[in-house]
């Protein structure tokens, strides 16, 4: 309300009515019920004007988080909870929250991707497809034998999708996906 311009604003009830028999001993204590009540409306008031302001941005954001997972707008809900759950199927053992528990300088944070050459999502796909270090490949022709997975392997479709994701995260600084840390 405060922020309203004055002419804007509602009036707010004055003292004068309370006042005008302050000198009559009884009269004194109905003034000071008085000035309590009218303390507790203005407060009403500016309590309603802050909730009236409030309301549509919060009705808004609320609308947005229930559409989507945590921390990302609806737009990306579908292909990020796809990626999460490949991500937690395939990477998670390794990478959970960006890091690297076997290579610390090779996290999944856009700053290690960066300076070691892997920033872009078709050098992601190439990493995860084939393997490079102590990572290996995921992809259904991965060769040799010994850089590739002894598990499951990935569609190319899949792969491209934990590309995406992961450069996502990486921009994002690798916000929280539903159940890190449980």
């Amino acid at each position: 309300m405060y922020g309203l311009p004055s002419a804007a604003r509602p009036p707010l009830p004055s003292h004068s009515a309370c006042s005008a028999f302050s000198s009559v001993p009884r009269a004194r204590a109905a003034s000071a019920y008085c000035c309590a009540s009218l303390k507790q409306a203005r407060h009403s008031a500016v309590a309603a004007a802050v909730a009236e302001r409030a309301a549509a941005p919060l009705l808004a954001a609320a609308l947005l988080l229930a559409a989507s997972p945590p921390g990302l707008p609806a737009a990306f809900a579908q292909p990020v909870s796809e990626g999460t759950a490949l991500f937690r199927k395939a990477c998670i053992g390794c990478h959970d929250m960006g890091g690297n528990i076997l290579q610390p300088g090779a996290t999944l944070f856009l700053k290690d991707l960066e300076r070691n050459g892997v920033a872009t999502e078709e050098e992601l796909y190439s990493i995860t497809y084939y393997g490079k270090g102590r990572m290996p490949g995921f992809g259904e022709k991965c060769t040799p034998r010994g850089q590739c997975t002894f598990g499951p392997r990935l569609s190319e479709d899949d792969i491209k999708l934990l590309a995406s994701f992961v450069k996502s995260q990486a921009e994002n600084g690798w916000p929280k996906i539903e159940g890190d840390g449980d």
